[in-house]
């Protein structure tokens, strides 16, 4: 090229704010690699695929990945499978034809196949909040968290106690409940019953509401999955009259941003969901940096349960 085509290029930078398109290089030649720590390799982008974008703990955990990433060099895409198996499949073929370094997924469908074929591509695969043995892994005790919900509304008094969940129910929340429910038989008191609405909305929580109050006998506590559900119900118990937590004590489960300024806050168990995200992607840094080498690794984190005034 010659010198006055090259100022001419310069200057159309400078005015353009143009910045390299490092997919598209990375397309012509391939994953970089180099020995030693993976900080020490240039920036390279992670998928973070969670499962729902419009739920705050998702957006949560991507955003403590994203900060891992970003303090060691790296950028995080963020992407939803909207509880699609079949999208979760194209995302992951999409970041592999990418050449992402790597994807941190809390997973609708992936199984051992699918990650097999992303790490033949060369990349690293961590999942989020769920239990593997064969993968990297960071997640929560949950069934901890259910038993810490359902022996607080025991504690309070409570010996009708309700679980509402959804559907389809992610294994998490399926955990909660088997944590609550074991710890409701071992206090002598039947298996408590369940409500499995279309999603984990608040909109279904409004509509728990009433299946509540319609039951005989109604239920003087009720554990929730999420918040989101706790939310649209105590919302919807307080609109018919229902006095919370004097008539019905509500918990709900993940401490999101709104649960501490709802209309009554929440009683709610939180997770460390940032530091999930984090945890997450520490690990797949890792599994890239050191190679051959590698072990698979599981964290686990205990859930905290936060008292509010809905119990």
């Amino acid at each position: 090229m010659a010198e006055a085509t090259r100022d001419r290029v310069r200057a159309a930078i400078e005015e353009l704010g143009f910045v390299r398109n490092e997919s598209a290089r990375r397309l012509r030649t391939g994953p970089e690699r180099t020995a030693g720590e993976f900080g020490d390799q240039p920036r390279r982008a992670f998928g973070v695929l969670v499962e729902d974008l419009a739920n705050p703990y998702a957006t949560d955990v991507a955003r403590g990945a994203e900060a891992a990433l970003n303090a060691a060099g790296h950028d995080a895409l963020w992407l939803s499978s909207d509880h699609s198996p079949d999208k979760e499949i194209r995302l992951l073929e999409l970041l592999a034809d990418q050449r992402a370094a790597g994807v941190l997924v809390i997973p609708v469908g992936i199984g051992p196949r699918d990650i097999s074929r992303l790490r033949a591509a060369g990349m690293s695969v961590v999942l989020i909040d769920r239990d593997a043995s064969d993968v990297c892994s960071a997640r929560v005790d949950h069934v901890a968290g259910g038993e810490a919900a359902a022996a607080y509304l025991l504690g309070i008094g409570r010996d009708r106690i309700a679980f509402v969940t959804g559907t389809p129910e992610p294994q998490p929340c399926v955990e909660r409940r088997d944590g609550a429910a074991r710890t409701i038989v071992e206090a002598g008191l039947g298996k408590p019953p369940v409500l499995v609405k279309e999603a984990l909305s608040p909109t279904e929580g409004q509509a728990a509401a009433h299946q509540l109050m319609a039951m005989s006998p109604v239920p003087d506590g009720v554990f929730c999955a999420n918040d989101l559900l706790a939310i649209g119900l105590v919302n919807e118990l307080i609109r018919l009259g229902v006095r919370v937590p004097e008539d019905v004590a509500v918990i709900g489960y993940d401490d999101i941003e709104l649960a501490a300024s709802a209309a009554v806050p929440l009683t709610t168990v939180r997770q460390p969901r940032r530091e999930l995200g984090w945890e997450a992607a520490e690990l797949a840094m890792a599994e890239i940096g050191e190679g051959k080498s590698h072990q698979h690794r599981q964290v686990v984190q205990r859930p905290d349960l936060v008292i509010r005034e809905s119990a």
